[in-house]
């Protein structure tokens, strides 16, 4: 369990995805290049979802990301947030978040 001040300290944004390209030497990360608007600008972000989307896919897709957490690297190359994900569908595909409406960049959960 955690308490209201430790949820309160992660970051959720939203972001639209830019660019959607395979890691070159992996099998299963993408590495996006998403918009975060105004505030937090544009930045790298590394997803495993290569077996379930491809990137025409993602690329356009507005959904909501963690950005507050500390920078990671894979296969070479920095991850500047995460991309959430609700568990999976029928046939196991990790389920993206969409939108019921607009939303602009850079908006946080309220």
């Amino acid at each position: 369990m955690i308490n209201i001040e430790d949820f309160a300290k992660v970051d959720f944004r939203v972001g639209t995805i830019l660019t959607c390209d395979f890691v070159e030497g992996s099998e299963k990360l993408y590495r996006l290049n998403v918009d975060f608007g105004e505030g937090i600008g544009k930045r790298q972000i590394l997803t495993g979802l290569a077996h379930y989307y491809t990137p025409e896919e993602l690329t356009g897709f507005q959904t909501i990301f963690i950005v507050n957490l500390e920078p990671r690297t894979m296969m070479g190359l920095t991850s500047d947030g995460m991309l959430l994900t609700v568990g999976t569908d029928r046939s196991k595909k990790p389920v993206l978040l969409k939108f019921y409406g607009s939303v602009e960049n850079g908006e946080g959960l309220s």
